[in-house]
């Protein structure tokens, strides 16, 4: 780009040409950008119970056809996005554009895409939808406390691809951030995050991960006999009712680049025994207008972290059930896997449920103390502190898990035994830099049918002041059932050799596309 418009290279092109931030998007801005960009197709997009993200494409043949679109939006069935929720005789529901998120299509320069809201035949928002259970979520959260909760989500998944010649080929478990040319995806990852650079801005940085597989196999076509190796892209803080549809909009970029090389990228919790699995951790930060507030004097957490935490704790074993929905989630959450087990939080331990990570918090401007012949201030930063929740993963309902840390953290903020129960649930790290493991620490669900249960009997949790509607969580509940895993574990520990991996991988590879 010349310098003559101050453009990067991976800004969203709509506000570079329309040289305004998103938030401050107009319809009358897409008309301008339609005829100047020869658009042909407008297209929304929208989440369903799901997980994935659904599709209309409206072709544009005039000036008049793109206005009506923006202005009304379109009907869309909702006892087909919403099964089982929405009554067929009560269906329809109005889909409609939110001008802030609008991109152009990664994948099809001609069409003009947005992320649109669900809306009933009143013109309110459809208590049900999970980005309107996570949008009111995060609004009560900030009428309560006045505070900004932001997240940023760690986006783990797996690259399925044909086996290439036996060059450069890592061992087990030992892919963490490998380069070229051990790591043959790079080039994949490479274009996933420009396309998502340039349509949310959102990417912090990328990296390989640990997991790695040379041969699979599996009973499934799609998978059988391939490679994997096990990439990762984490993002930047955003406020928490946004990340649900960054995130959302990136599995889609990821599988359609993916498929573009011939590739399967999966997000499933699990594809082999002894290997890691698919996590989806969430940071999340504190604000108030715009500065972190989640450090206290030195490097302590203040008073609101450790509230945040607080709420955490007390959610942390119905979480799992909009964030670890399918009965292989449970096989990821065992231990020695960096993955917890039981709810408790410390300091850098990886395997805590919370994690607090380190933040620049006793040290800053960091080049200078290895470049001593920097002489100049650095642009710096504000602080980084946040606490990483690290149980939810790839099989999560991002919006839904979302809204339920939301109220957790409500929660945190109105019980003063938060407190109490952060400080008991505290795991001192040990000399050896090993967390000492407490028996009193309470253990997270051990199944879809535990997790579930819990939901049941803890509901009020998430629908205290009606944010989570009472169907959506019976429609979590009977998900959870469905995966008819009760008693899992036990049957597979009387297994061993082939006849054990074989029923594993029936598990873990029997749907490998679920969100």
């Amino acid at each position: 780009m010349t310098e003559q418009n101050h453009a990067y290279a991976l800004e969203n092109p709509l506000t570079s040409v329309l040289n305004k931030p998103a938030r401050d998007f107009q319809r009358r801005d897409f008309l301008k950008i339609i005829e100047q960009q020869k658009i042909e197709r407008i297209a929304f997009h929208y989440t369903a119970l799901d997980g994935r993200l659904k599709e209309l494409r409206f072709p544009v043949p005039d000036r008049r056809r793109a206005e009506v679109i923006l202005t009304e939006g379109e009907r869309a069935d909702g006892s087909s996005l919403f099964k089982g929720m929405v009554d067929a005789s009560l269906s329809d529901l109005y889909v409609v554009p939110d001008f802030k998120t609008a991109f152009i299509n990664p994948f099809d320069e001609c069409s003009l895409d947005f992320i649109c809201r669900y809306l009933t035949r009143h013109g309110d928002p459809a208590p049900f939808s999970p980005d309107n259970i996570l949008a009111k979520a995060a609004g009560s959260f900030k009428k309560e406390t006045g505070l900004d909760l932001h997240a940023l989500g760690e986006l783990e998944f797996y690259l399925i691809f044909d086996k290439e010649p036996d060059t450069f080929r890592l061992k087990k478990q030992q892919g963490y951030h490998e380069s070229s040319p051990f790591i043959k995806g790079g080039d994949v990852l490479d274009e996933i995050v420009h396309y998502i650079s340039k349509t949310t801005g959102a990417v912090k940085y990328t990296h390989s991960e640990v997991g790695y597989v040379d041969d699979l196999e599996s009973l499934h076509p799609e998978i059988k006999g391939k490679g994997a190796e096990q990439l990762e892209v984490e993002f930047l803080p955003r406020p928490i009712e946004t990340t649900g549809d960054v995130l959302v909009l990136c599995r889609w970029i990821i599988r359609n680049v993916a498929f573009r090389y011939g590739c399967t990228a999966t997000f499933t919790p699990k594809i082999e025994k002894g290997i890691a699995g698919n996590g989806l951790h969430f940071h999340l930060e504190l604000t108030k207008q715009g500065e972190n507030v989640m450090s206290g004097s030195g490097a302590k957490l203040s008073q609101p972290a450790r509230r945040l935490i607080g709420g955490l704790c007390q959610y942390a074993d119905t979480l799992t059930a909009f964030g670890n929905t399918v009965a292989s989630s449970y096989l990821r959450l065992v231990p020695s896997q960096e993955a917890p087990t039981m709810i408790f939080w410390s300091d850098s331990d990886r395997s805590a449920l919370i994690r607090v990570p380190l933040a620049w918090s006793e040290v800053h401007d960091l080049a200078k103390i290895v470049n001593p012949q920097e002489k100049g201030d650095g642009a710096g930063s504000r602080s980084k502190q946040t606490v990483e929740l690290r149980s939810p993963d790839g099989s999560a309902m991002v919006h839904l898990l979302l809204a339920g840390i939301a109220m957790a953290a409500r929660w945190g903020f109105r019980e003063d035994r938060a407190l109490e129960l952060a400080e008991k649930l505290y795991g001192a790290p040990a000399t050896d830099g090993k967390t000492k493991k407490k028996r009193h620490f309470p253990c997270l669900p051990s199944s879809c049918a535990e997790s579930g249960r819990l939901l049941l009997e803890k509901r009020d949790l998430y629908e205290y002041d009606g944010v989570f509607p009472s169907g959506v969580i019976d429609y979590a509940v009977q998900l959870l059932k469905a995966e008819e895993d009760i008693g899992l574990s036990e049957k597979l520990a009387r297994l061993s050799g082939k006849d054990f991996l074989r029923e594993m991988r029936k598990v873990m590879h029997r749907d490998i596309h679920r969100h």
